[in-house]
């Protein structure tokens, strides 16, 4: 068990198909990976588990724990201890003792449960990561528009405009603050469990939203005719993809509709950049948000599960 020496091992990684192996070349260029997060269990030269972590390029550490495979072909009892070993060497090797352990999150298919052979290749990672204290956190779906769906005209409630400022995060971080209250995706609630609205804003928006490079003039603050704000949302490219990275009406509004306004625009938005696709996710229990996406032409292509650790990392 060990971590890889370097792109020259990508083929060796790439053994076990998974839907980002593409992604893992520019990755490790771009500083998102780096060779010693990303280790492999062989025996000779047969692969028998893999997994790797990821980062932001101006991360010290990992950020993300977004690949877990076994040999499926192998039979049960077995692939599960290879991979539960090699999930606790390379933690061991990798991690700061006393740390946060990264968010661990995969990519499924969007009927996993209803497929034998997806539902067992699932379940077996879960285990591994379950037998090292893990547990699942959220199931998430993951949505794409496609170039030619039609997207719904401009109305005549609301109107949009960029924010004041776009260097400065403020009215951004303002409007996050507030739609905190009864929000339904399960990150924010977990935060409001450790800190306050504002906090849980400010962090999201230093860690995710701050870290883009696409345009702020994309983003888009959606105010009824007086100019009271009604909510927002942020039409962005990920470095990966074109995506609807937030979007979000303030309490007082919501239930009236607006969230398709909102939907339609920051779509829109992306549209007017010839993007192959916009990608935008929810939580499977985010029922009302689910709906918008499916009413604005948003396709279920696939689901995501992320499991979270309660403890810290040991020494």
């Amino acid at each position: 068990m060990r971590p890889i020496t370097g792109a020259d091992e990508l083929d060796l990684f790439t053994r076990f198909p998974y839907v980002i192996n593409h992604e893992l070349a520019d990755d490790l260029t771009e500083g998102r990976r780096r060779p010693e997060w990303m280790w492999v269990a062989l025996r000779g030269d047969r692969l028998l588990a893999r997994l790797a972590w990821w980062s932001r390029p101006d991360g010290d550490a990992p950020q993300l724990l977004d690949i877990l495979d076994l040999d499926d072909s192998l039979p049960e009892a077995e692939r599960l201890d290879i991979g539960e070993r090699l999930l606790r060497t390379a933690t061991a090797a990798t991690l700061t003792p006393g740390s946060t352990h990264p968010e661990y999150g995969r990519f499924i298919p969007p009927d996993w449960r209803e497929d034998p052979a997806a539902r067992r290749a699932v379940e077996d990672r879960m285990t591994v990561a379950e037998r090292t204290g893990a547990q699942l956190f959220v199931e998430r779906l993951r949505l794409e528009w496609k170039p030619g769906t039609e997207i719904a005209p401009p109305g005549d409630r609301l109107t949009f405009r960029p924010l004041k400022n776009p260097d400065d995060p403020a009215e951004l971080i303002d409007l996050m603050t507030a739609v905190l209250d009864g929000t339904l995706d399960a990150h924010g609630r977990d935060d409001l469990t450790r800190m306050s609205p504002r906090e849980a804003a400010t962090a999201h928006y230093e860690e995710e939203f701050a870290h883009y490079s696409s345009p702020r003039d994309w983003w888009r603050i959606a105010e009824l005719p007086d100019g009271e704000p009604v909510g927002f949302v942020i039409p962005a490219h990920n470095g990966y993809n074109a995506t609807i990275a937030y979007i979000a009406v303030l309490p007082a509004h919501r239930g009236r509709g607006y969230i398709d306004e909102l939907l339609a625009e920051g779509t829109r938005v992306l549209a007017e950049q010839d993007v192959p696709r916009v990608r935008a996710a929810t939580d499977l229990g985010n029922v009302p948000m689910a709906a918008a996406f499916r009413r604005a032409g948003y396709v279920n292509f696939e689901r995501a599960i992320n499991m979270t650790w309660a403890s810290a990392v040991l020494s």
